[in-house]
C-alpha cells in the first residue's frame, strides 16, 4: 500500500524546486498535492506535468487573506487537508554592517511569519477537522548556526527550528505532529542566486564558491532535490506518528546534532 494513499497535501512554494520534489514523492505515494505558490501561473504548469492528483493555488505567505483562501481551495478541492509543508522562504546575503531593514522585514516575514501563519491556519482546519494531521517546516543547517554574510537568514532558519518545537509539543495534544526538515546545501536554481552573492561579498569568480561547498560536505557533493524526499514522505506518513517537534538534519553530513 502506499504510505500516503488517500491523504490531503499543500506544500507552499512547490512550483520549483525542493517543493515540486516533495510534491512529485506525495503524488507517488498516493496523496493528492496543492501546488501552493505567489507564482500562480508557474504552479499551474507544474501541477499539469505532474499529472493526476496535482491542482495548483494561488498563496504569498506574507497575506493572511492569501494563506486562508489557499487553505479554502484545498477544502473545496478535496474536502480535507491532512499535511502542510512549509517551504516557501527567502534568501538573502550581507555583511552585517550592510544588512538593510527591508531584507529583514522581506526574510522574516516570509521565512518566519509566513511559515506561522501558514502553520497556524493549517492547524485549526486539522482540529477542527478531528483526526490530526502532519506540519513539517523547512529548517536548514543555516539555523544551526551563525554565518558572517548570512546573519538574517540564518535568524529566520533558528526561528523556524525554534517554532517547530513550540508547535510540536502544543498541537500534538490534537494529534498532529510537528517536525522539520533542516538541509544543507542543495543545488538548483537557488543557489545560482547565493553563489552570484558570495561572488560579489567574498571576491570571487561565479561558480567558485558552489564548488567549494560542495567539496566540503562529508558526502562529497551538493544535495539534491530528491536526496530530501525520504525524509519528507516519512514525516508525512504514519511511520512517523511518536515523532513530535524535531528537526532532522538531511545534508550529507555537514553538521551533527
Amino acid at each position: 500500500m502506499k504510505r500516503l494513499e488517500g491523504k490531503s497535501a499543500l506544500i507552499t512554494g512547490s512550483a520549483r524546486g525542493i517543493g515540486r520534489a516533495f510534491a512529485q514523492a506525495y503524488l507517488a505515494e498516493g496523496a493528492s498535492v496543492a501546488i501552493a505558490d505567489i507564482d500562480l501561473e508557474r504552479a499551474r504548469a507544474t501541477a499539469a506535468e505532474l499529472g493526476q492528483g496535482a491542482y495548483a493555488v494561488a498563496m504569498d505567505v506574507t497575506t493572511q487573506g492569501s494563506i486562508d483562501q489557499a487553505i479554502a481551495t484545498v477544502i473545496r478541492q478535496v474536502g480535507k487537508l491532512d499535511i502542510l509543508v512549509n517551504n516557501a522562504a527567502l534568501f538573502d546575503l550581507a555583511p552585517i554592517v550592510e544588512i538593510s531593514r527591508e531584507s529583514v522585514d522581506r526574510l522574516f516575514s516570509i521565512n518566519v511569519a509566513g511559515t506561522l501563519f501558514t502553520l497556524q491556519a493549517a492547524a485549526r482546519q486539522m482540529i477542527a477537522q478531528g483526526h490530526g494531521g502532519k506540519i513539517i517546516n523547512m529548517a536548514s543547517q543555516a539555523g544551526r548556526r551563525g554565518e558572517a554574510l548570512v546573519g538574517v537568514y540564518c535568524a529566520t532558519k533558528a526561528a523556524v527550528i525554534s517554532l517547530t518545537q513550540s508547535a510540536g509539543l502544543d498541537l500534538i495534544k490534537h494529534g498532529i505532529n510537528v517536525n522539520a526538515i533542516a538541509p544543507g546545501v542543495v543545488d538548483g536554481e537557488h543557489w545560482d542566486g547565493v553563489d552570484a552573492l558570495f561572488a560579489r561579498y567574498e571576491n570571487r569568480p561565479r561558480g567558485e564558491k558552489k564548488a567549494l561547498v560542495g567539496q566540503a560536505v562529508p558526502f562529497g557533493r551538493m544535495g539534491t532535490a530528491q536526496d530530501l524526499t525520504g525524509m519528507a514522505v516519512f514525516l508525512a506518513s504514519s511511520d512517523s506518528e511518536y515523532v513530535v517537534a524535531q528537526t532532522y538534519n538531511v545534508d550529507g553530513g555537514n553538521w551533527m546534532s
